[in-house]
């Protein structure tokens, strides 16, 4: 008899995430999510519950990767300017031309679920919550290194970074040029470096 196939936690999420990305969660199947995870209906009801409960695991699990790869970039420059700049960078790279996938998880679901979906917004929020957190310590650790003026607010700018990655993550839908998306950068850098009026 044949062993069964077995698969990781992370390697389910990973392939559940990709059938969520492309087809949404209202045009993702459990017939889907059965193809694109290798497993059978029962297997993912026993581990999740039902769809919802993997679309939630998912999303989690998609945005603890963009978390990390946040801190990485704050933790590994040399400044905390010189921190937000690069994750900007990265993710000017990451959104422009086909490879952009279309947006940002996160914000597809915003758009798609959150207003009819209390459990999804709720799990949205806190996610984007976490991302304007380490925005908002990361200005303030700017501000006690001299890099940025005392007279800025770090939690007004922390919701301008916000609001503008969303921009970018949704205009990663048009497969924007990288010129385009790293001009953005540049505008939102100088926004943060210009002296408060």
């Amino acid at each position: 008899m044949a062993r069964p196939i077995e698969f990781t936690r992370e390697e389910v999420l990973d392939k559940a995430m990709l059938a969520f990305w492309d087809h949404g969660y209202q045009g993702t199947s459990m017939a889907d999510l059965v193809e694109a995870t290798d497993l059978n209906p029962g297997s993912i009801y026993a581990a999740f519950q039902s769809k919802q409960g993997l679309f939630l695991a998912v999303l989690d699990h998609y945005a603890e990767q963009g978390v990390q790869r946040m801190r990485r970039s704050l933790a590994e420059a040399k400044s905390p300017l010189q921190g937000i700049r690069q994750y900007l960078r990265q993710l000017a790279d990451d959104v422009a031309g086909a490879k952009g996938r279309g947006s940002c998880l996160l914000i597809n679901t915003v758009l798609e679920l959150s207003r009819h979906n209390a459990t999804v917004q709720e799990r949205v929020n806190q996610h984007l919550k976490v991302v304007e957190d380490l925005f908002r310590q990361a200005l303030k650790d700017a501000q006690a290194c001299g890099e940025l003026s005392p007279a800025k607010d770090p939690g007004e700018l922390s919701a301008f970074l916000m609001t503008n990655i969303w921009g970018l993550r949704v205009l990663a839908g048009t497969a924007p040029s990288v010129s385009r998306t790293r001009a953005v950068v540049k505008q939102l850098m100088n926004c943060l470096l210009a002296e408060a009026v």
